[in-house]
C-alpha cells in the first residue's frame, strides 16, 4: 500500500509527549495549523509509557498529579483546536518541496511549513528480553507496556527488572494483583529506595515475591497462551516454576535519534542544540522540550512547556511575518470567545 500524503499544515510537531501536546494546543491558539506525530501507540510519552500510576509534584495549578491524569488534561486542551493526531509512525527522513518540508514516516508523508520536534529522549521502544524463548509470547502473555492496570488485577504477574519502573510496578500491582512475583538477575537494584521499600513491605505482607539472582529459563504454556514460567538462579542454576498470568518485562528503554541525527541539527550527546528562540540552526526546524540542550538547560516538564511555546510562536512569524511573535494575553483572544487584543 503508497503512503497516505497528508494535506499541508503550518507545523508539524514531532513527539506526543507533554512538551509536543502542550505545543499542539498552542499552535491552535495562534490560529496555526497543526499536526501532531509520534512513534508510540499513545500520547503521553514517557508518562504514559513508563510512570502512568506515578504523581508528579511540580507541574504549576497541580499540588500533585498522576501522570496519566496530565496526559488526559493535555489532551482536552489541545483538542478543542481538533487538530489532527498521527500515532504509530516512524520518523524516517525529512524531505524539501515547493518551498516547505515534506515529513516522511513509515506510514505517511506529511508536507509542512515548519517543524517543531519535541521528541524527549528519542524514539524509544522497550528493551526485549533476551532469552529467545520469549519471543513467541509478547501479545501473548508477555507484555512490556502497561497501558491499562486494572488488566492485571486478581492475575498472579511477573515482573522482571531491577530499575525503577519494575519496582514502581511491583509497588503499584501488589495487593490488587493476586500475587506479585519481581525477578531480577542479582541483588542490587537501581530504584529509588522509597519504592524498593514498598516492595519489601508487600513482601512481608504476602502480597509479593522477590526472587534475586534469577533469570527467565522458559516458558510453559496451554499451546496459546503463557501458563507460567520457569526461572533459573544464576549461580547454582537451579530453576523454579512459577505459575503465571503474565509477564511484564521492565528492562528500561533504548532510544533512538534515528533520522533526526542526519537533518543537518547540531547534535550534543543525542541532544539538538537550540539557541533562544529555539532555533535549531536549519531554517524552518525548531526544537522544545528534554530533546534540546543550551546553557543553563533545565529538563523539567514545567521548563518544556514554556520552550513549546517559543517554538511555536517563533515558527509562526517565522511563516506569517505579519504576526506578532508576542502572542498577548490568550484572556484577550478572540479565538476563545474574548474581546481581541
Amino acid at each position: 500500500m503508497a503512503p497516505v500524503t497528508h494535506d499541508i499544515r503550518d507545523l508539524t510537531i514531532i513527539g506526543a509527549g507533554p512538551t509536543g501536546m502542550f505545543a499542539q494546543f498552542y499552535a491552535g491558539m495562534r490560529g496555526a495549523t497543526a499536526q501532531l506525530v509520534d512513534a508510540l501507540p499513545q500520547l503521553g510519552g514517557q508518562l504514559a509509557a513508563l510512570y502512568p500510576e506515578k504523581y508528579i509534584f511540580d507541574v504549576a495549578g497541580f499540588s500533585k498529579v498522576l501522570a496519566k491524569d496530565l496526559v488526559s488534561a493535555l489532551a482536552d486542551q489541545m483538542r478543542q483546536f481538533n487538530q489532527p493526531v498521527h500515532l504509530g509512525q516512524n520518523v524516517t527522513g525529512l524531505e524539501e518541496a515547493d518551498g516547505h518540508f515534506v515529513l516522511v514516516t513509515t506510514e505517511g508523508r506529511f508536507p509542512t511549513r515548519a517543524i517543531i520536534i519535541a521528541a524527549g529522549i528519542g524514539a524509544f521502544s522497550p528493551r526485549k528480553l533476551p532469552q529467545p524463548v520469549a519471543a513467541p509470547w509478547y501479545g501473548r502473555g508477555i507484555s512490556d507496556l502497561v497501558l491499562q492496570p486494572s488488566e492485571y488485577h486478581g492475575k498472579e504477574v511477573v515482573i522482571i527488572g531491577g530499575g525503577d519502573s519494575a519496582f514502581d510496578w511491583a509497588a503499584q500491582l501488589a495487593g490488587k494483583a493476586k500475587h506479585v512475583h519481581l525477578v531480577h538477575r542479582s541483588d542490587r537494584f537501581r530504584a529509588h529506595h522509597a519504592t524498593v521499600e514498598d516492595v519489601h513491605r508487600a513482601v512481608a505482607a504476602g502480597h509479593a515475591s522477590m526472587h534475586t539472582w534469577c533469570e527467565l529459563a522458559d516458558v510453559a504454556s496451554d499451546g496459546e497462551r503463557l501458563t507460567g514460567i520457569r526461572i533459573r538462579q544464576v549461580k547454582t542454576k537451579e530453576e523454579k516454576a512459577l505459575t503465571v498470568d503474565t509477564v511484564l518485562p521492565m528492562l528500561g528503554f533504548v532510544s533512538d535519534m534515528g533520522a533526526l541525527s542526519e537533518w543537518g541539527l547540531t547534535i550534543e550527546n543525542d541532544e539538538i542544540l537550540v539557541n533562544s528562540q529555539m532555533e535549531t540552526g536549519r531554517v524552518g526546524v525548531y526544537a522544545a522540550g528534554d530533546v534540546t540542550t543550551y546553557p543553563g538547560k533545565l529538563k523539567l516538564i514545567a521548563c518544556g512547556f514554556a520552550e513549546a511555546a517559543t517554538a511555536v510562536n517563533q515558527a509562526v512569524h517565522w511563516i506569517y511575518p505579519e504576526k506578532k511573535v508576542t502572542p498577548g494575553h490568550s484572556s484577550n483572544m478572540a479565538i476563545f470567545g474574548q474581546k481581541d487584543d
